[in-house]
C-alpha cells in the first residue's frame, strides 16, 4: 500500500473515530437533558399536589399560583402559606414521588416561622441506596412564610442510572472505538515495521555486498600464478581475504545476537584484561580507515581492569561504539576512551568524540532495534540500525549498564558500565 493511501486511510479512520464519538456525545447528552427535564418536571407537579394535599389537611382551600421555586438544579423549595406538620409532609412526599415513578432519595427540611430558621425535617431513603450528604453550601430562600425545601443529593447518577440502553448502547460505541483505534495502530505499525524490514534488507545487503566483491577480486587475483613468485603481494592478498571474512563473521554475529535477543544470550567469558582488548580493537579500526583522520587517546585511569566477560562479544560493542564515533562525525576525529573504578566492584568505559551528536529527542530511541538516527535525504552513512541495539542487548546480558550524553555538533560520550572480577 502507497505511502498516500494510507494516510488517506488513517486521515479517514480518524475522522471516523472522532465522527462516531462526537455523534455518541451529542445524543447521550440529549438523552440526559430530556430525562432531565421529565424529571423535574414531574417533580413540580409532585409538590404541587403535595402542597394541596398538606393544606387539605390544614382544612385550608387557598392554593399558591405558583408554589414551586427550583433554587438549584437538584434543590426544591415550596411555599405552602400555612403550618407544615413533618409527618404529614413526609407521608404526601412518598405517596405523590411514587405516583410519578421518582425513586431517588431525598431530604426535606421546613421553615419554622415561630423561630424563623430551617428545621431538619429527615432523609428517605430512595431505590437508588445513596447516604445523605452535606448540603451546607445550599442556597436560602428569603421568604418569611411556611415552606420546605427538597433535596436530591444524587440526582445526575440516580438520572444517569436509568438510562440503562443509552449506557448500554455507550459500552457498545466504545468497544468498537477502541477495537478501531487498536486496528488503526496495528495497521500503522505493520506498515512501520515494513518500512524498516524494507531498509534493512537493502542496508543489509549493501553491508554484506561490499566485502564479498572484495574477497571475490582478492581470490581471483590469488588464481594468477605469478603471485607464487611475489610472496608479499599474496600476503596482502591474504590478509585482505581474512579481514574481509572477520568483517562478514561479525556482521552475521551481530544479526543473529539480534535475532536471537527474544532469548537468553549465551555467553562464553572468560577474565581478560579489559585494557588490552580496548587499545587493541581501537588501534585495529582506526588503522583500517583511510578516510578520514583520527586522533585517538586512550587514558586507562582504573586500577581494577579485569574482568569476566565475552571476549568476542565485548570487543564487538566496543567496535561498534568506535565505529559510530568515527562514521557520524566530520573529517577530523577525536575519540578518547578513559576507564575509571567508581567503587570496588564496577569498571566505567567512556566513549567520547566530537562528531555531528544526536539530539536530546532521539536519544532514547538509538538504542531501539533498526533505529537509525534521521538525517533528512542524506543516506552517506552505512549501516542498518542494529549497532546499538546489539551493544544494549550485551551490555545488559552482562549485567552492565549503558548510558550517553550528547549535543548537537559538539559530539557524544557513551559510558559502559561493567562488574570486574
Amino acid at each position: 500500500m502507497k505511502r498516500r493511501t494510507i494516510s488517506i486511510f488513517v486521515l479517514l479512520a480518524l475522522s471516523a473515530i472522532i465522527g462516531i464519538v462526537v455523534i455518541q456525545l451529542y445524543w447521550f447528552t440529549q438523552a440526559y437533558q430530556n430525562e432531565e427535564q421529565e424529571f423535574d418536571k414531574n417533580i413540580n407537579i409532585a409538590l404541587k399536589e403535595v402542597v394541596k394535599g398538606i393544606l387539605k389537611y390544614n382544612n385550608v382551600s387557598s392554593v399558591p399560583l405558583y408554589p414551586v421555586k427550583q433554587l438549584k438544579p437538584n434543590y426544591y423549595a415550596v411555599m405552602v402559606n400555612d403550618k407544615i406538620n413533618a409527618e404529614v409532609l413526609e407521608h404526601y412526599l412518598q405517596t405523590e414521588f411514587k405516583k410519578f415513578n421518582i425513586k431517588q432519595g431525598f431530604e426535606y427540611s421546613i421553615y419554622d416561622c415561630s423561630n424563623k430558621q430551617i428545621v431538619f425535617g429527615g432523609y428517605v431513603d430512595g431505590e437508588d441506596n445513596y447516604k445523605p450528604v452535606d448540603k451546607s453550601n445550599l442556597p436560602t430562600w428569603k421568604a418569611d412564610n411556611y415552606y420546605f425545601t427538597i433535596y436530591f443529593p444524587h440526582k445526575t447518577s440516580g438520572i444517569v442510572g436509568q438510562m440503562a440502553l443509552w449506557l448500554y448502547s455507550s459500552a457498545i460505541v466504545l468497544i468498537i472505538v477502541i477495537f478501531f483505534s487498536y486496528s488503526l495502530f496495528v495497521i500503522l505499525k505493520q506498515r512501520r515495521l515494513s518500512e524498516i524490514q524494507r531498509d534493512f534488507i537493502n542496508n543489509m545487503a549493501h553491508e554484506i555486498r561490499t566485502p564479498l566483491t572484495t574477497i571475490a577480486i582478492s581470490a581471483q587475483t590469488l588464481k594468477d600464478g605469478e603471485l607464487l613468485n611475489n610472496p608479499q603481494r599474496l600476503l596482502n592478498y591474504s590478509t585482505i581475504i581474512i579481514d574481509e571474512a572477520n568483517k562478514l563473521k561479525n556482521q552475521v554475529e551481530r544479526v543473529l545476537s539480534i535475532a536471537d535477543s527474544e532469548t537468553k544470550l549465551q555467553l562464553n567469558t572468560e577474565k581478560f584484561d579489559v585494557h588490552e582488548l580496548i587499545n587493541q580493537t581501537a588501534l585495529q579500526l582506526i588503522s583500517n580507515n583511510t578516510s578520514k583522520q583520527i586522533v585517538f587517546n586512550f587514558k586507562p585511569q582504573a586500577t581494577h581492569f579485569i574482568i569476566n566477560a565475552d571476549k568476542m562479544h565485548l570487543g564487538n560493542l566496543i567496535a561498534n561504539l568506535i565505529d559510530n564515533a568515527i562514521k557520524y562525525s566530520f573529517e577530523q576525529v577525536t575519540i578518547t576512551i578513559t576507564t575509571e573504578n567508581k567503587n570496588n566492584q564496577t569498571i566505567s568505559i567512556h566513549i567520547a568524540d566530537n562528531g555531528l551528536g544526536i539530539v536530546k529527542e532521539n536519544q532514547k530511541k538509538v538504542f531501539t532495534k533498526f533505529y537509525r538516527v534521521p538525517t533528512g535525504n542524506i543516506h552517506n552513512t552505512k549501516g542498518f540500525g542494529i549497532g546499538l541495539n546489539y551493544v544494549s542487548l550485551i551490555t545488559k546480558a552482562h549485567k552492565g549498564t549503558i548510558t550517553l550524553q550528547s549535543q548537537l555538533n559538539q559530539g557524544t560520550t557513551f559510558t559502559l558500565t561493567l562488574p570486574i572480577a
